[in-house]
């Protein structure tokens, strides 16, 4: 893009500087450049899945941090890895947006970006609020709040904001029904100014025909409304399920075409332990998916082990999975020990019981899941499951059921990498 005359002059990371940012407004839509209205403290980018949030909050953050020498700005994700390997390192985070020449040193094991002109950007975890308790910052940016199971974590951030005349915070998030969230929100139009978006308005970015294919796939469901309109769904509690969603019990079962028992373990043993959950799923030859029992309560490790096998075999399932978090191959050989001839899959928790609760309540919301049976204290799990919820309790015998139907929907309808990048 050609300058005029008089830029020519700027020394290099500066001339370098201006033309990245000459570059983004130029592609940049509308909605994804920084309000220029004054008198914000807070802005909202709610939007859906590839939106072009990261790439938005990069670029606000990358902007203030080149033209503002010895500038100490913050970026806060749900995780430590999630600021690192998305926020800092994605193809669309920071060090892809900032020029090479601007950039003096990329401190990964530390997450400290430093910039040639004194600015420093250092990468947080949502998970350790009391992280943020020291640093004082002139900017930050908040990625996926509405993931963030600590909200203190927040308000930690804002003390530290304090840095400048105008100290200011960005947040990209898809919407969650959390108290943080809808807090925020209700300050609209005040001190915090939102934009929303819709996964669609990206399309030209994304790998072709992906935002059709899961519009398709989802049709009607709230993951839809949620993940790719960013709606901010209106119920109470904010629960994924609902009285309506759990009208589906029946009391004859199709011939199975595969069975999983799901086990989620819980941490410690122990009268005031959580409960672990076990149960058994199966996708009949109607297509549908069945809930068939649960098991879940507080055991002692062997105990609960031999009760995953006596269900194994109960229902004659093809797999045991084990979420191993936290005990790793241990817990494998445990439920290896009980059920000889059954084999084990651990599975590891990438992302968040929520997200991974979508997928499996939008079939609900298909009409694709049966119960066999009321399963009265798993019922009434699912209808507290909320974000809110979820941070104060853990909710082992919904854990158990979606990594069991999410097990069961990965042998029926293998998801492309594309879609399970979104969703």
């Amino acid at each position: 893009m050609p300058l005029p005359d008089s830029w020519t002059n700027l020394p290099l990371p500066n001339l370098l500087a201006l033309q990245a940012r000459l570059q983004w407004i130029k592609q940049a839509r509308p909605a994804q450049l920084t309000p220029s209205r004054t008198g914000w403290r807070i802005w909202i980018a709610l939007a859906g899945r590839g939106w072009g949030k990261t790439r938005c909050g990069a670029e606000d953050l990358a902007h203030h941090a080149l033209w503002h020498p010895g500038a100490r700005l913050a970026v806060i994700a749900p995780t430590v890895a999630d600021a690192r390997d998305t926020c800092c390192e994605g193809a669309s985070g920071l060090l892809q947006v900032i020029p090479e020449p601007c950039i003096a040193a990329w401190r990964r094991s530390h997450g400290v970006l430093r910039l040639v002109n004194g600015s420093s950007i250092k990468c947080f975890s949502a998970e350790q609020p009391e992280r943020l308790r020291g640093p004082q910052h002139h900017r930050i940016w908040c990625d996926e709040l509405g993931a963030w199971e600590r909200p203190e974590t927040f308000d930690q951030a804002l003390f530290g904001l304090r840095l400048g005349v105008e100290p200011q915070m960005i947040v990209t998030t898809t919407p969650r029904p959390t108290e943080l969230l809808r807090g925020l929100l209700a300050r609209e139009g005040r001190d915090v100014i939102v934009t929303r978006g819709h996964t669609r308005e990206n399309a030209a970015n994304l790998a072709p025909g992906i935002v059709a294919a899961l519009e398709e796939r989802y049709a009607g469901t709230r993951l839809a409304r949620q993940e790719l309109a960013a709606e901010m769904l209106d119920d109470a509690a904010g629960a994924l399920w609902n009285e309506a969603l759990l009208d589906c019990i029946v009391t004859q079962l199709p011939r199975m075409r595969r069975t999983i028992v799901a086990v989620d373990p819980a941490l410690q043993a122990g009268a005031d332990s959580d409960e672990t959950g076990i149960v058994a799923a199966g996708l009949g030859e109607d297509g549908l998916f069945y809930l068939l029992a649960d098991r879940s309560g507080a055991y002692a490790a062997d105990l609960w082990a031999a009760r995953a096998a006596q269900l194994a075999a109960e229902w004659r399932a093809d797999v045991i999975r084990i979420e191993v978090n936290a005990g790793g191959g241990l817990l494998t050989r445990i439920v290896q020990h009980y059920a000889p001839q059954t084999r084990c899959e651990p599975v590891h928790a990438v992302h968040g019981k929520w997200d991974r609760a979508l997928p499996v309540a939008a079939l609900y919301e298909q009409k694709r899941v049966r119960h066999y049976g009321a399963f009265p204290a798993l019922r009434q799990q699912m209808l507290r499951f909320a974000p809110d919820m979820i941070a104060r309790h853990s909710p082992d015998r919904v854990d158990a059921l979606v990594w069991a139907i999410a097990g069961l929907l990965q042998v029926q309808t293998p998801t492309s990498p594309a879609i399970r990048g979104l969703i």
